[in-house]
């Protein structure tokens, strides 16, 4: 299974080159925009994260909550790439688990590059206690279990204007309440995850952050 993980999708060359160079089979782009269905206010972010990705190979959008599993497995099976976009992790996470595609990710990404975006990494963790909606909360509701993907968690959107509370210090402070390391990235850098094996691609800054209780 490889994974790339990324904060604002395929926002530079060092990210791109990262896709193209997965296969050497022509580059088809499966677009999950699911996560974005509860998002509201304007989505240009989401019209960026489309046109990235149109500049390796045709993209079809798929999304899940909207068709029955029959249609979109196929276009799945299809694709060489899946691209899971950002929104809401918990909507994304529920629609995946409802939509019957978490049963069908493992093998879809036996040959497959995973890459995701925002909320589309987040879903990749073990929970979603890095999510926004449960990483403030001194004491939370019960966290979702999420993909289990990756043996970290991965925090999107460092020291962003939009993202205030998640600056480089701030998140230090928060550790405490993780079981396992954390990488912040911002919208230019990606964890690529290979074969257990973890890769920082970059052109911009991210930090990881070490926890001594993870198991």
């Amino acid at each position: 299974m490889r994974l790339l993980l990324t904060s604002g999708g395929l926002t530079n060359e060092t990210l791109r080159y990262a896709v193209s160079s997965f296969s050497t089979k022509p580059i088809r782009i499966a677009f999950i925009p699911t996560a974005a269905n509860v998002k509201e206010g304007e989505k240009s972010w989401l019209i960026n994260d489309f046109v990235n990705c149109q500049k390796l190979g045709p993209v079809d959008i798929i999304d899940i909550a909207a068709i029955d599993k029959k249609l979109w497995l196929p276009r799945l099976e299809y694709a060489t790439v899946i691209v899971m976009g950002g929104g809401s992790s918990s909507y994304l996470l529920e629609q995946i688990k409802k939509s019957g595609l978490q049963q069908e990710l493992p093998a879809l990404l036996e040959k497959r590059l995973y890459v995701g975006i925002s909320a589309g990494s987040i879903v990749a963790c073990k929970t979603l206690q890095i999510s926004s909606e449960y990483f403030w909360d001194n004491k939370p509701k019960r966290i979702p279990t999420a993909l289990n993907y990756v043996p970290f968690y991965i925090r999107p959107h460092l020291n962003s204007p939009k993202y205030p509370r998640y600056r480089t210090e701030i998140l230090q402070r928060r550790m405490p309440t993780l079981d396992a390391d954390l990488y912040a990235i911002d919208d230019d850098s990606a964890i690529l995850f290979e074969n257990g094996n973890i890769t920082v691609l970059s052109e911009g800054n991210w930090k990881l952050y070490k926890n001594s209780k993870k198991n």
